[in-house]
């Protein structure tokens, strides 16, 4: 190839690499161990199973019982009873204490650390979302009429279920309020709505009487405290935990980036919805109406945590108070995986919360491929594949046959441009000492034989968006979770370890070794043996696969069984293409394009302007 093609292909590189170290989460420096023997440590910055144990330590200060709630309110007594809903998919637990949210687990995915339990203790397996021991989660906030800043998350509530559990699914529903009663006809409930085969609960807050007690014209929903971190690498959790708001049209993200420095976010207008999220599960908090919402108010903060991190938001939901006699607003509070279908099934956008990725501001290319094509293909094949690695293995077999057309184009320009070789070598000879005039004798000879100087790397720009959306589909595809495929493959979204040293590679900081990454790189080396034969370009055959191996360690082994795969489909295509063209032949096209390409009016333009340049030293 000639240097503007190794250049380009170079630059390609450079973007590539760049995006992989843009996309990986960023090393986070570890603070002391502390001696607490409720805390159980792994390798991966997370505690097992106690994960409370964590959250009580860096727990914010408390709401002292000294606060005066005003001449309305009664101090909290501090007793408190439970109330426990179990549905097809969650079970809930409320508390009188605030008429609150206390816990909510999701009966259909299990803990990091109880994947081989075959139990049926949903309280020891299975997801738990709510960060109960930091405090209270579902609240109402307000400023009363005698100036006291009121919040409801330790006053007392009374409810009108008459046992402490209840079990429902399929079509059923069950309703259960929580009353605070201040006097008379003055008071607060908080009515769930509870379904048996749904991840919603719906809510409803009546205030009766308030009118003359709530001031400001408005008052606050207030959701605590995020979500708990669920995985056992909470430093890769933390990479795609974040909060946000649909807002405008537009799915705003709000992020806590640095240790210990908070971050505060203050939006006005028009909500659809509010959420917080982790890796794979979210809360999202949406007003049946809108135009019942003022604003929302962010604020998060990412904590160091024993070799691993955690961001912990509360989100305010301003709604309107129109200061009648009574009041009702309703929300639906979804609880439950970020799963594409089943948010979109809720036609309130709360699919927005699914982030496929984005590369240089392309997201608007990007969605729409993963959204509309690569989700549903991928879905589509797992409904008649019930194993997701050969699932990912038929994906990436048809994904090579879509792009064939692209990948051939560009194997033939580049064995074009190896026979040209020659003859490009004879015009730098000849022109030795005229660098523009062997660019633009060169450019003739791409003419002349209308070859594309740039027919080998179009195609891999072209392919660029559709590898950024398969990287975004598979690093936070909650269908990949804890989903096994065969030999020491247990986890597709996470890394297949195969090996763990006893020490840290120098320069890479890198402790385990991945098979499928491995895998990956020495079938990344032999497609570069197989097409790059410019002995100037012998030490990317060697570096590149060293490199992406590295890169890939940490990787979800789903995304690299897909990487390795892909890599094999091109080797056999590039085996095929090589001896089915090996008779090729360069014959000069009958009628050159008069008109000139792009790249031989750059070349012009150079060389005029180096004429320039040699009359202004004359």
């Amino acid at each position: 190839m000639d240097r503007q093609t190794t250049l380009a292909f170079i630059l390609i590189g450079a973007v590539f690499v760049l995006w992989l170290y843009l996309s990986t989460p960023e090393p986070v420096k570890q603070t002391p161990p502390r001696q607490d023997s409720s805390i159980v440590h792994n390798g991966y910055g997370n505690v097992s199973p106690n994960a409370e144990a964590v959250d009580s330590l860096i727990k914010p200060n408390e709401q002292k019982d000294s606060l005066k709630f005003g001449k309305y309110f009664t101090l909290p007594s501090g007793q408190e009873r439970i109330i426990t809903i179990e549905s097809d998919d969650l079970l809930l637990e409320f508390s009188t204490k605030g008429g609150n949210l206390r816990k909510a687990y999701l009966k259909k995915f299990n803990n990091w650390y109880s994947i081989k339990d075959t139990t049926s203790d949903i309280y020891k397996t299975k997801v738990q979302l709510i960060n109960y021991s930091r405090g209270d989660t579902y609240d109402l906030a307000f400023v009363s009429s005698d100036g006291k800043a009121v919040t409801t998350s330790s006053l007392d509530f009374t409810t009108d279920a008459d046992k402490a559990y209840y079990k429902i699914s399929g079509n059923d529903s069950l309703v259960i309020n929580f009353k605070l009663v201040l006097s008379g006809d003055k008071f607060i409930n908080k009515k769930f709505t509870f379904y048996g085969d749904k991840y919603n609960v719906g809510s409803d807050i009546e205030l009766s009487g308030m009118n003359s007690l709530i001031s400001n014209n408005s008052y606050d929903l207030i959701w605590a405290n995020g979500i708990n971190f669920v995985e056992e690498n909470s430093i890769d959790e933390d990479n795609q935990s974040n909060a946000s708001l649909y807002y405008g049209d537009e799915h705003v993200i709000v992020k806590a980036s640095d240790i210990g420095k908070k971050i505060e976010k203050e939006f006005n207008g028009k909500v659809d919805w509010v959420a917080v999220r982790d890796k794979y599960f979210t809360v999202i908090i949406a007003p049946k109406n809108p135009l019942e919402a003022d604003g929302a108010y962010f604020v998060g903060t990412k904590y160091a945590v024993d070799g691993g991190v955690k961001e912990y938001y509360n989100v305010r939901l301003s709604v309107p108070f129109r200061n009648n006699l009574y009041e009702k607003k309703s929300v639906t509070i979804y609880l439950g995986p970020v799963n594409y279908d089943i948010l979109k099934a809720y036609n309130a956008h709360f699919e927005k919360i699914v982030e496929f990725g984005s590369f240089f501001g392309l997201k608007f290319i990007i969605r729409p491929i993963a959204e509309y094509v690569l989700l549903p293909l991928f879905n589509f094949l797992h409904s008649f594949i019930p194993n997701y690695g050969f699932v990912i293995i038929l994906f990436s077999l048809i994904i090579k046959f879509v792009l064939y057309p692209l990948t051939k184009s560009s194997m033939q320009s580049m064995k074009k441009m190896q026979l040209l070789s020659p003859k490009i070598n004879e015009i730098k000879e000849k022109f030795k000492d005229d660098p523009t005039k062997v660019q633009k004798e060169t450019m003739n000879l791409y003419r002349i034989y209308g070859i594309n100087p740039a027919g080998g790397c179009l195609p891999l720009i072209l392919q660029m968006p559709i590898f950024i959306a398969m990287w975004g589909l598979f690093q936070v595809s909650v269908e990949l979770r804890q989903q096994p495929f065969m030999l020491w493959i247990h986890d597709l979204s996470r890394p297949d370890i195969v090996l763990s040293l006893p020490f840290k590679l120098p320069i890479f900081g890198m402790d385990k070794i991945s098979g499928l990454a491995v895998l990956m790189g020495l079938t990344t080396f032999v497609q570069q043996k197989m097409t790059v034969k410019d002995p100037k370009q012998q030490a990317m055959i060697y570096l590149m696969p060293v490199f992406l191996t590295v890169m890939f360690m940490s990787f979800p082994s789903g995304l690299n069984l897909y990487y390795f795969m892909f890599n094999l489909f091109s080797i056999v295509q590039q085996y095929y293409i090589n001896n089915k063209h090996d008779g090729m032949e360069l014959v000069p096209v009958a009628n050159p394009k008069k008109s000139k390409g792009f790249m031989q009016k750059i070349m012009e333009t150079a060389e005029q302007n180096a004429k320039a340049q040699q009359k202004r030293k004359k």
